[in-house]
């Protein structure tokens, strides 16, 4: 039986040749996944005899094409940064994070109005607003009322809330005495800052909502105390039904 000794050795893989040139040297050794792509006669070759190379090479092509497409990112993630609280050895005290510039304050963090921010005047509680109350006005606080203070004061003040009605503490009447002659300063104060088992709402509502609030507030003690004479008298007939 004859043997044939070229079966037992290394095949030939010859590049593909490139349009506009001749090939004339023959390759022993094949790396690149795009030649073994192009070798078709051989299947040792990695050709696999298709025309456009077998698995493998497609396998190898798809992998260059990601490790390409991943190696070129350019995103500012990939920039050198600080992490917070890092030590820094660029800064004299060697830390990343930069305290604030002295004598510097962030847009609209420059309160001076100090009656608007705290409901004070000179540290005292004031009785009096920081702008005019219009019906605009009394309408916002309504709104902003039944969402933030009518789950526990209830839609009139009582202090007879949903939440009450489910076993939470009650918060006392605004129709006490008391607070019908607490100054509105106090209870802009008490929005902001919270009181025993109510809790600050300074995050959620804004400075000017609360004295909406606080005036709506006014006008639901007045409406529990209200007198005919408080009422116009254009229209009084409305209510007693007689002519003035």
């Amino acid at each position: 039986m004859q043997r044939h000794p070229e079966r037992n050795q290394t095949p030939t893989c010859h590049p593909a040749p490139k349009r506009g040139f001749v090939h004339r040297a023959p390759v022993r050794t094949v790396v690149n996944p795009f030649v073994r792509a192009q070798n078709q006669g051989d299947p040792r070759c990695g050709g696999g005899g298709k025309e456009n190379g077998g698995p493998l090479a497609r396998l190898a092509l798809v992998a260059f094409a990601v490790a390409v497409s991943l190696g070129c990112r350019l995103d500012m993630h990939v920039q050198p940064k600080y992490k917070p609280d890092e030590a820094s050895s660029f800064f004299p005290d060697g830390r990343a994070d930069r305290p604030e510039v002295p004598d510097t304050v962030a847009r609209d963090h420059l309160r001076t109005d100090e009656l608007l921010y705290t409901g004070r005047l000179k540290g005292v509680l004031a009785d009096q607003y920081p702008f005019p109350i219009t019906r605009r006005v009394l309408e916002r606080g309504r709104t902003r009322y039944d969402i933030y203070c009518s789950p526990c004061h209830d839609y009139t003040g009582s202090g007879r809330g949903i939440v009450v009605q489910r076993g939470f503490p009650p918060p006392p009447s605004y129709h006490l005495d008391r607070l019908r002659q607490a100054p509105a300063g106090h209870f802009f104060e008490v929005v902001s800052k919270g009181y025993g088992a109510m809790y600050s709402y300074a995050g959620r509502i804004t400075p000017g909502d609360r004295w909406a609030i606080v005036a709506y507030i006014r006008v639901l003690q007045l409406s529990q105390h209200a007198r005919l004479e408080d009422v116009p008298a254009t229209e009084r007939q409305q209510l007693t039904g007689k002519a003035q």
